[in-house]
Parts: C-alpha cells; structure tokens; sequence
C-alpha cells in the first residue's frame, strides 16, 4: 500500500510490521524513521547483504520476542529486488514486538519489490523525493522562529543555499546556529557565512563545476593538486548528483526558451555572478538527454562507491576520466 510521506501518521504498527522506504531523501527517511519508532528503545541495523549471507540474523530476531518484552525496529539498508524473496518468507502475523524497516535508494517503477509493497494492503511502501526550495525555506523559517532566532529572508536564503536540497544537512547547519544564538551573540550575514559549513569542499565543488563544463585541462590539474581520500569520493559523488540534478532543470529550460540570459537570470535558487559564466558553458555543453544519462551513471557510481568503499578512488577517477557521454 502506498503512503506519501507526510502520511506516516497512518501507519499502524500493530497492523503494519514491515515498511519499504525508498528515495534520494535521506534527512527525511530519517526523521520518518525516528517518528514510527519514537517508543521503541532497541534498535537493530543489518546492510541488505549481511541478511541475505545469514537470514537467521532477521527471523531470529523477528519470530522471537525481547526477553524485556522490548519492541524492537529492525532495519535493513540499500535494499533492492534481491530482498523479494526474503520478504515473501516472512509472516507477519508471526512477528513478535518488531517493526522492519527496509531502506532503499532509487526504485524503478518495474522494481518488484516495489510493485509488492505498492499493491499488498499489509505491507506499506513510502516515497522520499529530495526537497525543493520551498519546502527547505520553510523548514528553515520554522526552525528560527520556533527557537525564537532573529533572521531576515536573506539569512534564510543564505543557509538553505548552502545545503544543496537536503533536510539533514540544513538541521545540523540550523542546530549550530542555535547553539551559537544561545551564547549570547549576534546573527548576522557574516556571522552566518563563517559559522555554517561549505557543503561542497571548494576542490571539489570545482572539480565537479569543471567537469560539467568540459574544462579536460582544468579537470587534469585539480586531481593532481588535490590528494581525495575514499571518503571524500562520497562527497564528490553526492556533489555531482545535485550540480547534474540543477543543470538539467537549467537544460530544460534553455531547450524552450533559447535565451541562455534569461535561463540564468531566472534561475531558482539563484546563480551568484561568479558562478554565471561557467553554468553558461555547462548548458551549452550538454543535452538535457545527456544530462539524463549522466544522472543514471552517477547513482550507478554512488551505489558501487557505497558497496566498495576501499576502490572509491578509483571508481571515481575512472568515472572522471571516461570521456564516452558526449553530445
């Protein structure tokens, strides 16, 4: 059965034992997550993988109640179609004191696990898609004048700018800044361009800004002047899917109106001054049916960095330097 996200109330976990949640969304998966098990005090987190290798670690745990009579959420990460089978062994009339929940990325539409969760009455399927700019703005807005923090629109502005359509990070920026309030000083403009992080580290906004724009020899020198670690491949690769997700809308765009001037000038969130003339190349550069097949290879590379952590860089670099997407 499907629910839309701001529907979770609905859910009935005496009813409903086992719910799919599926999307780019994290922040907010995350606070569905703390919302449905707001009273249950054991909490159990497999990957996808550890189940399917040793099942006994999901029945045991699900056909056997706490010896504190504690309910427990099970969840499970990065699920995908190979989870089907799994799920159909499972009998939920039979579950004691648990609740699974099954944490996926992207979903196709021709996903068997989603058209099982989407058409079963007892099983419930939530979509996550990422926050626009009005959603974030007033998640924002609502925070500082629930915490009493003096701000103007363009403070408000200024942090969701920064947080690239993503509720988790724009909380955690949103939390230091009332941690800094509370100490008796002033926000301001300033104050809040050097308190909240740059989301994208510089080297790696520019790597990928150069990318998007076909600047090889620029490319070239970034990665030999920069020494990124596995870790900083995950932020490469977040920072490439949300730079890719804006130039597409920015593509679209310049394909029905062909003014690149008013494509940018009426960009939403707006694109500062410094940033105008290399989104310019960008969208001359590529197609929105390009751009399309560019976001298909970076949730492809996302999900291997995700599963082969330790070859990030590699992935990454091969990702980088494979020159066979052109218009």
């Amino acid at each position: 059965m499907i629910i839309k996200a701001h529907e979770f109330n609905k859910i009935n976990s005496n009813q409903t034992k086992i719910i799919l949640l599926y999307g780019k969304n994290e922040g907010h998966k995350k606070e569905i997550i703390n919302t449905i098990s707001k009273d249950i005090n054991q909490f159990l987190s497999y990957e996808q993988e550890e189940i399917i290798n040793n099942q006994n670690l999901l029945f045991e745990n699900i056909f056997s109640g706490s010896l504190f009579d504690e309910k427990k959420t099970i969840i499970v990460k990065r699920v995908n179609d190979k989870f089907l089978k799994i799920v159909e062994k499972i009998d939920q009339s039979k579950i004691k004191d648990s609740i699974i929940i099954l944490i996926a990325d992207t979903l196709e539409k021709k996903s068997k696990l989603r058209s099982k969760f989407e058409k079963e009455k007892n099983l419930i399927c939530i979509a996550f898609y990422p926050d626009n700019e009005q959603i974030m703005l007033k998640l924002a807005s609502n925070f500082l004048r629930n915490k009493k923090i003096p701000h103007s629109t363009s403070i408000i502005n200024l942090i969701t700018n920064k947080c690239n359509g993503d509720r988790e990070i724009l909380f955690n920026e949103l939390n230091k800044i009332e941690s800094f309030y509370k100490s008796g000083k002033q926000i301001t403009g300033e104050i809040i361009s050097k308190l909240i992080n740059l989301i994208e580290n510089h080297d790696i906004s520019e790597l990928v800004d150069n990318y998007l724009a076909k600047n090889d020899k620029k490319i070239i020198s970034i990665l030999n002047e920069n020494n990124f670690s596995n870790d900083d491949c995950i932020a490469i690769t977040r920072t490439f899917i949300v730079k890719t997700k804006k130039l597409l809308n920015l593509a679209k765009e310049y394909e029905k109106n062909n003014n690149i001037e008013l494509t940018i000038s009426s960009a939403r969130p707006p694109i500062f001054w410094k940033d105008k003339e290399i989104t310019k190349k960008q969208i001359y550069s590529w197609s929105p049916h390009n751009i399309q097949k560019l976001l298909f290879k970076l949730n492809n590379l996302e999900l291997l960095i995700k599963k082969n952590i330790n070859l990030a860089i590699s992935l990454i670099l091969d990702f980088i330097l494979d020159k066979r997407l052109e218009n």
